[in-house]
């Protein structure tokens, strides 16, 4: 019986892209490079909403469970924070009140949730330490336990989340990752100091985070009950949940039941004996007692099937990730910081997401195309790619004086 459970939820919102890919001029500062690049139009009205019907709502539920014995283990992006800057004081008001409850823990995640992860750990490093400081400027806590990007796992990510410092990190459950072990035991990678590993319970995460609104599900509709007594009979001790905060009110709408779920899941729970607790404080209770877990090479995730295939499973994904690359690397040439800053906007992982339904069917596709801005889907499919890809063309294009001026003297518009 697992008398324990720990929740941890992302709280993100990307920067999206604009659609039809807007030129620049061959002299274009950095300022009328990032005008051009993001459509903060479009981004500021699906904060809006999606802050009216889950941000706001969700987060004074939480703020009263809290209260009632649950605990939360909490991770925002810098993407989201900014975004809340411009556009919802009182919304940061409230998520500082949360990040202020003994019972929440903020978990630190790649700033912009970016793929930097996979393609320069040193920078991954220092960007991780740099996210953490804006998030305690804002929010009042540094934190000690990390997420990464689409929960990225791997050896080498291990290692890096050690180097700097985080006492534990976040992995999804995957068998092939885990073998014959169970996702309901603390872990370490490597050597015994390295950070502890707390494995995503896959199914009574994804019971909440994506059946729950499912009709066709034979366990339709969840209630708290029951789903309290799922995480008490599984065993081990203790069970890890993540969702994306997006989960309440947006993912499933409030007419799915899901605050209700929510609401009563303290009482639930009490009835089971299974105690809520923050990150930390699990592992406190269980370090003494960690298991050692081979990381792979091959970064594992939460997305998909665990692998790079829901990433890069299409043509489409794969040139866009290229691109991607180039653009990073060229403005790492420039050594201008605003223009490297871009160029890791532009590796959000949402650009790959958007394009998983490229020649794809099925439940994924179909959770790809629901997360695609509504407004593209006016171009046509073949040209949502083909304008995607422009974007980053006319971004190389624009770094090309930057590069120049780098190793001959100051550089054009610093």
């Amino acid at each position: 019986m697992a008398q324990y459970l720990t929740i941890y939820a992302l709280c993100h919102q990307p920067r999206r892209i604009k659609l039809p890919a807007e030129g620049m001029g061959p002299d274009a500062s950095p300022a009328a490079i990032e005008a051009a690049l993001f459509d903060e139009t479009a981004n500021r009205f699906y904060f809006q909403e999606v802050a009216t019907y889950c941000y706001h709502p969700a987060m004074q539920l939480w703020r009263r469970l809290l209260d009632a014995g649950l605990a939360l283990g909490l991770g925002v992006s810098v993407s989201f924070l900014k975004q809340a800057e411009a556009w919802d004081e009182p919304l940061l008001d409230r998520l500082r009140q949360l990040a202020a409850h003994p019972q929440c823990e903020l978990v630190a995640v790649e700033p912009y949730h970016s793929f930097l992860p996979l393609i320069d750990l040193p920078h991954f490093q220092q960007r991780m330490s740099w996210g953490d400081s804006y998030v305690e400027s804002l929010l009042g806590a540094r934190p000690r336990v990390a997420d990464t990007t689409e929960m990225l796992m791997s050896d080498a990510i291990y290692t890096t989340l050690g180097a700097a410092g985080y006492e534990a990190a976040f992995l999804d459950g995957r068998e092939w990752v885990l073998g014959w072990r169970q996702p309901t035991h603390l872990y370490h990678g490597g050597g015994a100091a390295g950070p502890h590993l707390l494995t995503r319970h896959r199914d009574l995460s994804d019971d909440v985070g994506y059946r729950f609104s499912n009709h066709a599900w034979d366990q339709f509709p969840l209630r708290a009950p029951t789903w309290a007594a799922w995480v008490a009979q599984a065993g081990g001790d203790f069970v890890c949940v993540s969702w994306d905060f997006e989960t309440f009110g947006a993912h499933h709408t409030r007419d799915s039941g899901i605050f209700e779920f929510l609401a009563t899941l303290p009482q639930a729970l009490d009835a089971h004996r299974v105690q809520c607790l923050p990150p930390s404080e699990v592992i406190a209770r269980f370090r003494d007692r960690s298991y050692h877990l081979p990381l792979p090479h091959f970064a594992t995730t939460w997305a998909g099937d665990g692998n790079w295939e829901f990433f890069l499973g299409n043509k489409a994904q794969q040139a866009l990730f290229q691109l991607m690359l180039a653009a990073y690397n060229k403005a790492r040439l420039t050594e201008n910081e605003r223009l490297v800053d871009l160029a890791l906007w532009l590796l959000q992982s949402d650009n790959l997401h958007w394009l998983q339904w490229y020649g794809h069917w099925g439940p994924e596709a179909e959770v790809s195309a629901y997360f695609t801005p509504r407004e593209w889907w006016a171009l046509g499919a073949e040209r949502i790619v083909w304008e995607q890809q422009q974007v980053y063309l006319n971004f190389l294009a624009a770094l090309d004086p930057y590069c120049a001026s780098s190793s001959n003297g100051p550089k054009p518009h610093g």
